[in-house]
């Protein structure tokens, strides 16, 4: 006997209902509640309600289930497996409770635990797999908040995938050996290539990787997902990146991607920093290409974390390229891009009826070449310029957009770390931008927003840039003097 462990008074089992009678006497909301439950089953109901309310009555009606439209009796018992009394009066619940267990029948009195043998669990349905959360009657709101939360981690695939496993057990238990070999077999059957298939919604082709997978050896075949980070906070992480990070083996990610969003994976995957922050690259981008190229052909499944959205300013490009070159499977999972953080943490509209219709999306290093890029045009025009990583060359962005004949008083919005509690904003105009440079207090990534629409953002939690601009004015007059 273990010591210490807390002990379940409910002992949780999954019971067979296909084709087995369960009775539901009621004629409320509690009633139709347990009906549209366990109408997710194979289950014969049998509706028992002398006086169905409106909705229970509609309900009904669709699903054709057997409807004893009289007062409860002990008769309407006869044959079930499993019974619900939920007809919202104590004294009925009671009565129906008695004549179950005297016909040795388990029996559910709905919001009476007391009166319970057995309890409704919250289910997350991936039918066949389903996932039932109790709490022996204590909190079904609670329940119900951890069903939701797993539903969330859970593809909507993983059902049909766990049919298609049952399709293929009888010729795996047949084909592939006991042991190791099985179980990378499967492993790779849930995680690889008839997982991804599925999971994009491509049962044919899921068919076939499994078929695959029998015939061909039964070592692993790496895959590599590049997998957007988001701005910075864990919770703007996508559901699939979530899931992606708990199935991976390694995770190579960027020195911007937080340390909370790394340790989302799983805790036994190998963490390789890669690093990349401005003027302190760890590895170049050759060596983390032949990396991901490695971990493949060992056999790996990587999540390559990239700050934002992978195809924004990330060089997945390139990493794509060489995983193509080299055969590796590969996928790309978007994130949130730091423009999109940038402007919710402003309450900016990035587009604006009757003021602007496009984006740009830049560094600050485009605007520091001989000529001035043709996106600029786009920027004289109205269009919304959102500059990544450009507070170093804030002054070169100004004066070459003022140069070009953007207005020195269009509106500038300014975001130090974006979508995080440490975040910063600042407000002005074009011609405030440059005392960004000086500014040795911002250490965190900047992402800027130029145009008319920015007019529109909130200001109240910003701090002007023409304050800033007013401080150092004040310092140069003194050293002149």
């Amino acid at each position: 006997m273990i010591k210490d462990v807390p002990r379940l008074n409910a002992f949780p089992i999954f019971m067979r209902v296909e084709g087995e009678v369960v009775a539901i006497i009621g004629d409320g909301d509690e009633a139709l509640a347990k009906a549209r439950l366990l109408d997710l089953s194979s289950a014969a109901l049998r509706i028992v309600s002398a006086d169905p309310e409106p909705a229970l009555c509609e309900w009904i009606s669709a699903s054709s289930r057997e409807h004893r439209a009289h007062d409860y009796s002990p008769a309407d018992l006869d044959g079930a497996t499993l019974v619900f009394a939920a007809t919202g009066d104590e004294a009925q619940d009671r009565r129906i409770v008695e004549d179950a267990r005297a016909a040795g029948i388990p029996v559910n009195a709905v919001d009476r635990p007391e009166l319970c043998d057995f309890f409704t669990p919250a289910i997350v349905n991936r039918a066949p797999l389903a996932i039932a959360i109790g709490t022996e009657g204590a909190g079904p709101v609670l329940a119900q908040m951890v069903r939701a939360r797993i539903d969330q981690l859970l593809s909507p695939s993983l059902g049909p995938l766990a049919a298609l496993a049952s399709a293929f057990r009888e010729a795996a238990e047949r084909l592939v050996p006991r042991g190791e070999a099985r179980r990378r077999f499967w492993s790779e059957f849930f995680r690889g290539a008839p997982a991804r298939a599925m999971d994009a919604g491509d049962a044919i082709s899921a068919h076939r990787a499994a078929t695959e997978l029998l015939s061909t050896s039964t070592a692993a075949k790496g895959h590599i997902a590049l997998v957007g980070a988001g701005p910075g906070a864990e919770d703007l992480l996508t559901l699939r990146a979530q899931r992606l990070l708990m199935e991976a083996d390694a995770i190579v990610h960027d020195a911007l991607v937080p340390e909370a969003v790394v340790a989302m994976g799983r805790r036994d995957a190998e963490r390789i920093p890669v690093g990349k922050r401005k003027g302190c690259h760890s590895k170049s981008q050759s060596e983390i290409n032949a990396m991901l190229v490695t971990l493949g052909r060992e056999g790996r499944r990587v999540v390559r974390l990239k700050s934002g959205d992978p195809l924004v300013f990330g060089r997945a490009g390139e990493e794509m390229a060489a995983l193509r070159e080299a055969g590796i499977s590969y996928e790309v999972v978007p994130g949130v891009t730091a423009a999109f953080a940038a402007a919710a943490d402003f309450e900016l509209p990035l587009t604006l009826r009757g003021v602007t219709s496009s984006m740009v999306f830049t560094t600050g290093h485009d605007l520091k070449g001989g000529s001035l890029p043709d996106w600029a045009k786009l920027a004289i025009s109205g269009a919304t310029v959102a500059v990544y990583m450009g507070r170093s060359v804030a002054a070169d962005v100004a004066s070459r957009l003022i140069d070009a004949g953007l207005s020195p008083d269009t509106a500038v919005a300014v975001v130090e770390n974006a979508s995080l509690p440490t975040r910063r904003r600042f407000h002005g105009t074009l011609a405030d931008l440059p005392t960004l440079e000086d500014r040795a207090d911002l250490t965190g990534p900047v992402m800027t927003v130029i145009g008319d629409a920015v007019a529109g953002a909130n200001f109240e939690k910003s701090e002007p840039l023409a304050a800033r601009r007013s401080i150092a004015r004040t310092e140069r007059q003194g050293a002149d003097a």
